[in-house]
């Protein structure tokens, strides 16, 4: 090729002569694509891990099939939906409750079915077998240490059983005339132990595995059985991604559902998908936050750092493009030269970078599980096309654009102008004219348009609002970048009047900020761009991190609830989960069945509000609960036709009381008013029942679940314990591993920003080979000429820095603004500790980035460089 096209023969043999300065830009583009490439394999863990973790119930199964109307699948129904072509397995979702014991230890515990197809547990067995016959149990590894039990151990479980027909019975005593309930005490032996890698039994403490055929049996005495509304589905092939085909759908629908019941025919992502917008209100908040955003964002900022290196390293060399040519090269060949030179150098580059980003994101998944960050990671990466397209289309892509204006500019320029050096574009010329209008517009319209989607995002059009957002932030970006050459230099130079007193090396280095305004302002930006963005992403994360905490103290407001079997055993249950390790206050919250509004047999909760405020997470919610008013979700309210400050009645057949509506955010306070208010309403006692709450602190929440698990076995009448903090707390070690993965890209992104400080550094100091020799020749000791540019250097770098952290902080907070508004109130926080080191790393960049170049000018002989071309 180099031999047929004289334009591959001059850019290959450009390329071979600039080997060091290609290095330089070739390595920034290698970290950019890396970064990219491991923002986007990133996001693919991320997503995948919490849709498990929001549907870890549903296992693996291929479909889900629920009701539509909340009625209860039968037996019949298991068996129709069994018999449809192409079903491997079918497995009602459900549970039980029991008194699972050995000796003074356990409890209340949730038992899970063993289905045929270990497909659809969300159960992995670790060790011994699954249980196969009556009197066998698996116990996930948490409860057998509560226990203290192994494998081949006994436990004990007790159980009711109810004569036949006592749910149908319409006597008032069905103990009168069915016979009295039997007591029962069964010995279990452990036969396996078990994983529960997404927590779908977290809230519970841990789960007890048994047959299914063991768990119908059980269900099938109980006067009340939790109604089946979901059948997992296993099939014979498994669906690869989509929704269910059309027929298969349809006969399903037709096994499950009929002319009588609606159901509703759904693959489990379609079901993760849903359960994780119904969390995030309305919309997948993992991927739509943290991987679209910041894959968009990293796209964004590796364009801008590609950009920067690349117009420095082609401006550097516009003398030697000016001498080719004199010696006669044509201008459409130069130009055809250094967009050749460009893509060469964009497609091998990105390509290393790809490789080198799939290797960090494998080596990433390797090392993950040493930190034991408690959610399942997969062992290797799943490569997908946008981590291989979008990373070489923005290093390639960019590359070449990057290389257009300056490759125009020198062939546009007479020869023997280009050989004098260029001056920087001014206000009083039409160039720099130009410049200032063009950044105007780019920074009025860009900020309008980040404004804009801060406003769409925070009116529920969140997709739309990000784009708006993010364009409009990278186009305020450009404007301010564009504009830097103006007035960049000023600021450096206004800045540097504070240490030009120190001596000639500090002057000269003030002056020199002046005197070129591109070299100051194209160096200053590669930082500025680094800083942007890290400020950018720690802000937002630590806004993230605060608005995920409020979302989950309002999805989970309590940490512990405790329900007695029988009312005598309240007050002895309260004692022992108060006097609990790491229980700080506890709450006696009474359920009672009353008429709300026009509504009969409607569920209210009462409670004491300085009690309530002082162990929910959402304190100031339950601060708003006073005598005379009652907490309803505008949902609530809404169906009921109420708005805030309405009247609504409670009553009961012996007592009523009218109350004023309250809105409330949180769902577990729905339909909350005083006791003294329940009081009023005399309710009966047997339409009460009373439940302990309580709050964790001081301690993991998993482990305090635990102990109260035990302190309450040691009541008599024993209670069921759940522990919802132990599921907040699985979903904060989520978001803490995003938030992870977040600072360990802000790690490569101030790599990417030493770089670029380093190389156009390196390159303007190479440039400035000759005027170094100069001040040598006049006196300046070398000592001096490493001072001047070490003042420089971090003069530069500071100005870069604070505007760096300004933009970020502004950016952070519009990011914040727009994508997490979807979750409800957005917290907004400023890493006052982030933004310290960054300044600090900055100026320290900058003084380092000196270093190399400094020692390179002051070991060349004046003689030597003034010879240098």
């Amino acid at each position: 090729m180099a031999t047929s096209f004289p334009t591959a023969r001059l850019t290959l043999g450009q390329m071979r002569r600039s080997v060091g300065r290609l290095s330089a830009a070739g390595v920034a583009i290698l970290i950019s694509t890396a970064f990219v490439t491991v923002t986007l394999l990133a996001g693919g863990v991320i997503q995948g891990t919490t849709h498990d973790m929001v549907a870890a119930q549903y296992a693996k199964a291929d479909v889900v099939v629920a009701t539509a109307d909340d009625s209860s699948f039968t037996a019949d129904d298991v068996s129709a939906v069994s018999a449809v072509d192409g079903v491997a397995t079918v497995q009602p979702l459900t549970s039980w409750f029991g008194d699972l014991r050995n000796g003074g230890k356990g409890g209340y515990q949730t038992f899970a079915p063993v289905p045929e197809d270990p497909r659809l547990s969300p159960l992995e067995l670790t060790d011994g077998a699954w249980p196969a016959a009556d009197g066998e149990v698996a116990l996930t590894s948490n409860l057998a240490e509560r226990l203290e039990v192994g494998l081949g151990d006994t436990v004990t479980l007790k159980r009711t059983v109810y004569p036949e027909g006592w749910a149908d019975s319409q006597a008032d005593d069905p103990a009168a005339e069915l016979g009295e309930p039997e007591d029962v005490t069964e010995t279990l032996t452990v036969t396996g132990l078990a994983a529960d890698p997404y927590g779908a039994y977290s809230v519970y403490g841990g789960a007890a595995a048994v047959p299914a055929a063991t768990l119908d049996a059980w269900n099938a005495v109980e006067p009340y059985p939790n109604p089946v509304t979901e059948l997992l589905v296993a099939l014979d092939t498994p669906l690869d991604g989509g929704s269910v085909p059309g027929p298969l759908a349809e006969s399903l629908d037709a096994a499950a559902g009929g002319a009588d019941r609606s159901v509703d025919v759904d693959t489990t992502e379609e079901v993760a998908t849903a359960r994780a917008a119904a969390q995030t209100g309305g919309q997948d908040l993992v991927f739509l936050v943290f991987v679209m955003t910041f894959a968009a964002i990293a796209l964004l900022i590796a364009a801008m750092v590609i950009t920067n290196t690349f117009q420095v390293l082609v401006a550097q060399r516009t003398r030697t493009l000016a001498l080719l040519r004199c010696i006669g090269a044509g201008t459409g060949q130069l130009y055809r030269s250094v967009l050749l030179e460009a893509a060469i150098l964009g497609v091998v580059a990105s390509a290393v970078g790809i490789l080198t980003g799939g290797v960090l994101a494998q080596v990433a998944l390797m090392v993950a599980p040493a930190f034991d960050l408690g959610v399942p990671l997969p062992a290797t990466i799943t490569p997908t096309w946008q981590a291989v397209v979008l990373p070489l289309a923005v290093g390639a892509g960019v590359t070449v654009l990057a290389a257009l204006a300056p490759a125009r500019s020198a062939t546009r320029v007479a020869p023997l102008a280009a050989l004098r050096p260029s001056d920087a574009p001014t206000l009083r010329a039409r160039s720099g004219r130009t410049r200032l209008v063009i950044s105007l517009l780019a920074l009025v319209g860009g900020f309008a348009a980040l404004g804009g989607g801060v406003a769409l995002g925070m009116n529920g059009g969140t997709q739309f609002g990000l784009v708006a957002a993010v364009g409009g932030g990278a186009l305020a970006f450009f404007g301010v970048v564009l504009s830097a050459v103006l007035w960049l230099p000023r600021v450096a130079a206004l800045l540097g009047s504070l240490v030009a007193r120190t001596g000639p090396a500090a002057r000269l280095a003030v002056a020199n900020t002046l005197r070129n305004p591109r070299r100051t302002a194209a160096t200053s930006t590669a930082l500025l761009i680094g800083v942007t963005l890290v400020t950018m992403m720690s802000t937002g994360a630590a806004s993230a991190r605060m608005s995920a905490d409020s979302l989950l103290d309002e999805q989970f407001p309590y940490d512990v609830s405790v329900s007695a079997s029988s009312p005598e055993y309240v007050e002895g249950l309260h004692d022992a989960v108060a006097d609990t390790p790491g229980i700080a206050d506890t709450a006696l919250v009474t359920n009672a069945t009353v008429t709300l509004g026009e509504t009969e047999d409607s569920s209210v909760l009462a409670a004491d509000p300085a009690e309530l405020a002082a162990v929910v997470n959402v304190p100031e919610e339950a601060g708003r609960l006073t005598d005379g008013s009652i907490l309803l979700t505008q949902g609530t309210a809404d169906e009921m036709s109420l708005d805030a400050g309405d009247p609504v009645t409670v009553s009961s057949d012996d007592g009523s009381v009218d109350l004023t509506v309250v809105i409330t955010t949180a769902d577990a306070l729905n339909r909350t008013i005083t006791a003294a208010d329940l009081g009023r309403v005399n309710v009966p006692a047997e339409n009460t029942t009373t439940d302990i709450w309580a709050h964790i602190s001081g301690g993991e929440a998993t482990t305090v679940l635990a102990d109260v698990q035990d302190a309450v076995a040691q009541v008599d009448g024993g209670a069921f314990v759940m522990g919802p903090a132990a599921q907040a707390a699985q979903f904060r070690q989520v978001v803490d591993v995003i938030l992870g993965i977040v600072v360990g890209l802000l790690a490569v992104a101030v790599v990417i920003a030493l770089v670029g400080v380093t190389n156009t550094l390196s390159l303007s100091v190479i440039e400035r080979t000759r005027e170094s020799a100069t001040l040598r020749a006049i006196g300046l000791s070398k000592e001096q000429l490493r001072g001047m540019l070490a003042v420089e250097g971090v003069l530069i770098a500071g100005v870069g820095a604070v505007l760096g952290i300004v933009l970020g902080l502004v950016f952070g907070w519009a990011g914040a603004a727009t994508a997490l508004s979807v979750m409800g109130d957005v917290r907004y926080a400023v890493p006052w500790a982030d933004l310290g080191i960054v300044l600090a790393v900055a100026l320290v960049a900058g003084l380092l980035a000196s270093v190399l170049p400094a020692r390179a000018a002051a070991r060349t002989s004046p003689v030597a460089a003034l010879g240098v071309e």
